[in-house]
């Protein structure tokens, strides 16, 4: 009986946990893009809404945009924002991803395709928690070099 007791406790605090860090890390929830205040070369890929969410003791990334040519895409990846790289379906420059911390409003992410190195970028939420820029660099899935400032706002 007591270890029975024991589990559901853990599970709870678990669950509780998981909750908390979903409320206190400014990057998770839904953020939209801010065409306007973003530099997106032309032709580039347009990623328009990305959601963060707790998915157990991982984190799920979730996004939805376009393509250099218009198409729809969507894409996602879980796993730890610890800096090791973890799957990613969906996503034609990558097929696993890395996020790593800096500090409570910055991390670092990493794309690769095949091992090789497609993207690497900074993700950084304002203090206030309202706004989301995503400077990224890299290689399309064409073979071309780009670089984007995305800017998001929350939802």
């Amino acid at each position: 009986m007591k270890a029975k007791a024991i589990l559901i406790t853990l599970a709870l605090c678990l669950a509780a946990a998981t909750v908390v860090m979903a409320r206190t890390n400014p990057h998770m929830g839904t953020w939209k893009l801010n065409e306007a205040k973003s530099k997106i070369a032309p032709g580039a890929a347009k990623n328009h809404t990305v959601v963060y969410e707790a998915a157990g003791e991982d984190i799920k990334v979730t996004v939805d945009g376009v393509d250099g040519d218009g198409n729809a895409t969507h894409n996602e990846w879980t796993g730890k924002f610890n800096g090791k790289c973890y799957p990613v379906t969906g996503d034609a420059t990558s097929d696993e991803r890395c996020y790593k911390v800096v500090n409570s409003h910055t991390m670092l992410l990493t794309g690769k395709k095949a091992g090789k190195v497609t993207v690497t970028g900074r993700i950084a939420v304002s203090k206030n928690g309202k706004m989301r820029t995503v400077t990224t660099s890299g290689t399309d899935a064409k073979g071309k070099r780009f670089r984007t400032v995305a800017v998001y706002d929350k939802q």
